[in-house]
C-alpha cells in the first residue's frame, strides 16, 4: 500500500476546520464536555457533516481541542522554567491554571479526568504535564522555596481541587489558591 501525502486544506475548508475549533474550545470552556457535536456545529454555523468531515468522532474533537489548550498550559509552563525566581514562577503558573480554570470547564474537565480519558486521547499528555510540573517543583524546591518532600503528583491534586473549588465557591478561590500556596511552602522552624 503506498501512502499518498496528506493533500492541504482548501480555504474555505480551514476556514470551517478553524471554526468548528474556536466554537468547540468557547462551548467546552463554557459549559464541558457534554455538549453535543450537533449543537457545535449549529454554533459553528456549519453542517454537522463539516464537523464529522474533519473530527470522525466526539472523541476526534475533544483531542484536537484539548491538544491545542495543553500545549498553551505547556508553553506557559516552560516559559516559567526560565525564571530567575523558581518558587514565584511555580506559583504564579499555579495561580494562573487556576484563573483558566474560571473561564475555561473544559480544560479543567480535562485535567481532571472528569468525562473524559485524556490519556486514552492525547497519549503521554499527562506524563508531559506532570514532567514539566516536576521540573518547576524541583528548581522551586531548589530555591528553597518549596517543601521537599512534596511530589508533581501531590502539586496536580492540589492544582485539581483549586479549581475544584473555584467551581464550588468562586468568591473565596483566590484565598483557597493562597493557602495552597502556603502548604507548599516550608515549615518554619
Amino acid at each position: 500500500m503506498i501512502c499518498k501525502p496528506k493533500r492541504p486544506l482548501r480555504a474555505d475548508a480551514a476556514r470551517n476546520r478553524a471554526r468548528v475549533l474556536e466554537v468547540a474550545y468557547q462551548t467546552f470552556a463554557d459549559e464541558g464536555l457534554s455538549v453535543p457535536i450537533d449543537e457545535i456545529a449549529r454554533r459553528a454555523g456549519v453542517g454537522a457533516g463539516t464537523v464529522y468531515r474533519h473530527f470522525p468522532t466526539k472523541d476526534d474533537l475533544y483531542r484536537a481541542v484539548i491538544e491545542d489548550r495543553l500545549e498553551v498550559v505547556m508553553g506557559a509552563g516552560r516559559a516559567c522554567l526560565a525564571s530567575d525566581a523558581p518558587g514565584d514562577a511555580l506559583f504564579d503558573f499555579l495561580r494562573s491554571m487556576v484563573r483558566w480554570g474560571e473561564t475555561d470547564q473544559g480544560l479543567v474537565d480535562a485535567l481532571a479526568g472528569l468525562g473524559i480519558d485524556v490519556n486514552t486521547l492525547v497519549p503521554d499528555v499527562e506524563e508531559e504535564f506532570r514532567a514539566m510540573l516536576g521540573e518547576l517543583l524541583a528548581a522551586a524546591q531548589g530555591a528553597g522555596a518549596v517543601r521537599v518532600d512534596v511530589t508533581a503528583a501531590d502539586v496536580k491534586t492540589l492544582l485539581v481541587a483549586a479549581q475544584a473549588a473555584q467551581r464550588y465557591n468562586p468568591e473565596s478561590a483566590d484565598r483557597v489558591v493562597e493557602l495552597m500556596m502556603d502548604g507548599l511552602r516550608p515549615r518554619r522552624e
